[in-house]
């Protein structure tokens, strides 16, 4: 029997909760399918920082990179760790050494679920570049404390970075409704973002048939609000994905549905499956997070481990159980608990 091993970072907050939770219910979609989940926690997190002074030790990364994928939980507990050192700390250390550069994140209504949009028939993949842009990190304060204080952020967009990610984008619409939307700000980024549009258009030449549209950030994130539905496969750069990403999660629900894949196409290394809702710390431990984000990006774990028939059966148990309405956490009106949730989606398997 085919065996994936995967590490389990819960981290901190509801991260814990909803790995503790969500594990199991793949473990239940793994012995339907015939196939085994290993795993091994390991602890790094701001409780990990507070006592070792890091959020994960020197060999970290060598620690993972024999995994087929991580799990992740939540990072972050911003009033004993701030927000710059876990995520700089563990997270994006993870993306960048591993060359995780797709961040996928699907966006749409399950059933029975209510948005807050008057529309609900819409089904977005954002397409976010995961590695380098204006998350690289590049840059530094001088004059530190004083009134001539200066702070420097440098945004890098690299002719790969940028091609790859766009390409990725592509080959998506080809699969799907054949719909490609770039996000820019072009008009006032005269440099990198023109760059971005100009690398579309050339790439463009090679899929004849894409439809591709591009958009500014700003109309972008008024079509995610006004109409959804005419969007399909959206790719942006880091920032300006993170952003429309987390407006992706509140038309399709809230943060409690959203999940995300971290990828490197290539394979050869661990890719990140994690929900995208941080770690809540004032629900901490109180076993009433909503865990189907957590399931979702389960799901998407095991899609790209190629057990897509799991992947697709995990789905519809999610859909089974929010179609019912019974079992449903207080984030959705319900008064279910967190494990309660999941034992309804293992039913439902």
């Amino acid at each position: 029997m085919r065996t994936y091993n995967i590490a389990l970072i819960p981290g901190d907050g509801i991260g814990v909760d909803v790995i503790k939770a969500g594990w199991p219910v793949l473990g239940a979609v793994a012995r339907r399918f015939d196939f085994g989940l290993a795993s091994k926690t390991l602890p790094w997190s701001c409780g990990y920082y507070l006592e070792h002074g890091v959020m994960m030790p020197a060999d970290g990364i060598e620690q993972l990179r024999p995994f087929d994928a991580i799990f992740l939980g939540a990072v972050g507990w911003p009033t004993r760790v701030p927000d710059s050192v876990s995520l700089h700390g563990l997270l994006l250390p993870i993306r960048k050494s591993f060359d995780l550069y797709v961040n996928a994140r699907p966006h749409r209504l399950l059933k029975g679920v209510k948005g807050p949009l008057r529309s609900d028939g819409f089904d977005i993949l954002c397409i976010r570049e995961n590695t380098e842009g204006e998350y690289s990190g590049a840059g530094g304060r001088v004059h530190q404390g004083t009134v001539n204080e200066v702070a420097v952020e440098t945004s890098i967009f690299t002719r790969n970075g940028v091609e790859r990610i766009l390409r990725y984008g592509f080959e998506a619409a080809r699969k799907r409704s054949g719909k490609l939307a770039s996000v820019t700000k072009s008009n006032a980024q005269k440099y990198s973002m023109v760059f971005w549009d100009e690398v579309t258009d050339a790439l463009a030449a090679e899929y004849p048939d894409v439809k591709v549209s591009r958009y500014h950030v700003d109309a972008a994130a008024a079509r995610f609000v006004t109409n959804p539905e005419t969007l399909d496969v959206v790719v942006a750069s880091n920032l300006f994905g993170d952003i429309l990403t987390d407006l992706g999660a509140a038309i399709q629900g809230g943060l409690g549905f959203a999940a995300s894949a971290n990828i490197n196409p290539a394979g050869g290394v661990p890719s990140m499956f994690e929900p995208v809702h941080g770690s809540a710390p004032d629900i901490a431990g109180k076993g009433i997070a909503n865990p189907l984000a957590t399931i979702w990006a389960g799901a998407l774990m095991l899609d790209h481990l190629g057990e897509r028939q799991a992947a697709s059966a995990l789905i519809a148990a999610m859909e089974n159980v929010t179609a019912q309405r019974t079992a449903l956490t207080p984030d959705l009106g319900g008064a279910s608990s967190t494990t309660d949730v999941a034992k309804a989606v293992i039913d439902a398997l």
